[in-house]
């Protein structure tokens, strides 16, 4: 059995199609279907029902799916443990990462880490949403969130504190909140389709919604937003201490509560073994978070 057969029908299953089997693995659709084929001709069963807008398993594909899977696992895992760790990592990475986050921390090394590691190729993804990593091939996201897809694996990799800011002119306007029934007679800056921001306080988490004149679907665009006096924006420390140092923010201390913490996390699609290409770039990233002074610390 052909293990490079045997991976485009378990592309095919997590991808909900041939095309995009054949879009993860870098094959043409005929060569993808041709290997799926021939799979099916050495089991001797048919895998999988194809039509031009649908794919689904036959009963024979799902017994033969838990199978397929663990061989790819572990191909893969001894693949990893055969070769040596001192050549360094090799193979393209897809990682996701978010915007802001990714263009201060990750793009700067992404270079010289590639120069370290001749054999390696880096394919970013900068987006605020997670996509599904599975489907897209992704091996490695990078998340600033409360996660809730328990499907996932994730690891956590520094404490991510945040505070509100606004603009001079903004606080000259209107005033600063001091409690969080405040925040709603105020402009707020919302991500997303957020309602809502939590805030943690001695007696327990405080909810205060917000009054959304102005949204957006990326934290970049809450910050310029702030910067250009939009309003008040909940924001990570190290993407406002400049401004503030600067004086082009002013950070806003509420008197009854403070932001709820969320983490940085390194999500993961499986429990498989983690390969030295993952690895490697995590240690980068830990490093150039470390040097900003961002560290995996408890709440």
């Amino acid at each position: 059995m052909n293990t490079d057969d045997v991976l485009v029908f378990t592309a095919a299953v997590a991808g909900r199609s041939l095309a995009a089997a054949a879009r993860r693995l870098g094959l043409t659709p005929m060569v993808a279907s041709r290997r799926l084929a021939a799979l099916e001709a050495t089991l001797g069963v048919r895998l999988l029902h194809r039509t031009t807008r649908a794919l689904s398993l036959t009963p024979e594909g799902e017994t033969f799916l838990p199978f397929a899977q663990a061989l790819i696992e572990n191909e893969a895992a001894a693949r990893t443990r055969l070769r040596s760790e001192g050549l360094g990592a090799a193979g393209l990475l897809r990682v996701s990462v978010p915007i802001s986050f990714g263009l201060k921390f990750v793009m700067p090394f992404v270079p010289s880490l590639l120069q370290e590691n001749p054999e390696l190729r880096i394919s970013v993804d900068l987006t605020d949403s997670l996509p599904d990593l599975v489907a897209t091939g992704t091996d490695l996201a990078i998340r600033i969130a409360r996660l809730r897809d328990s499907s996932l694996i994730a690891q956590k990799l520094a404490a991510n504190p945040r505070m509100l800011v606004a603009s001079p002119d903004y606080v000259a306007r209107r005033g600063k909140p001091r409690l969080v029934a405040e925040l709603s007679e105020h402009d707020c800056l919302a991500l997303g389709a957020a309602t809502h921001w939590t805030f943690r306080a001695p007696d327990g988490d405080r909810h205060a919604r917000l009054n959304v004149r102005l949204a957006c679907s990326s934290i970049a665009g809450c910050h310029a937003a702030s910067l250009a006096g939009g309003g008040v924006a909940l924001l990570s420390n190290w993407y406002t201490e400049e401004d503030i140092a600067a004086g082009r923010l002013v950070r806003i201390d509420l008197d009854d509560a403070r932001p709820e913490p969320i983490n940085i996390w390194a999500v993961y699609p499986t429990t498989q073994l983690v390969l030295p290409k993952v690895r490697v770039f995590i240690a980068a990233l830990r490093a150039a978070m470390e040097d900003a002074g961002i560290r995996n610390t408890a709440e």
